[in-house]
């Protein structure tokens, strides 16, 4: 699977996934979201199980707010509608994966 650009008008489609699902909260500026942004990347070609989508804040303000992102890049993880894991900061592959188990 590929990553799925999210936005308000799919939102709803997104958070009630039947699959876990993994959202990247990232800005086009931000240094250390370049550095996650790859690895989000890998992670959505390599396990279709999860649905992986990303959120660019500047354009999404409304869904940054909704999960209070204060800082950048934030990783959160729902499963069945509702937050399960949040992670703020660029982590390794293997923690990010760590997170949807």
């Amino acid at each position: 699977m590929s990553v799925i650009v999210v936005n308000k008008s799919n939102f709803e489609s997104v958070a009630n996934s039947e699959k876990p699902v993994l959202l990247d909260f990232y800005a086009d500026w931000c240094g250390p979201c370049r550095m996650v942004s790859p690895l989000v990347d890998e992670i959505a070609e390599e396990n279709p199980q999860y649905l992986v989508g990303k959120v660019n804040v500047d354009n999404e303000p409304e869904l940054a707010a909704a999960f209070g992102v204060s800082s950048i890049p934030m990783l959160a993880v729902m499963k069945n509608g509702k937050v399960v894991a949040q992670a703020v900061g660029a982590r390794p592959k293997e923690q990010i994966l760590d997170m949807l188990k």
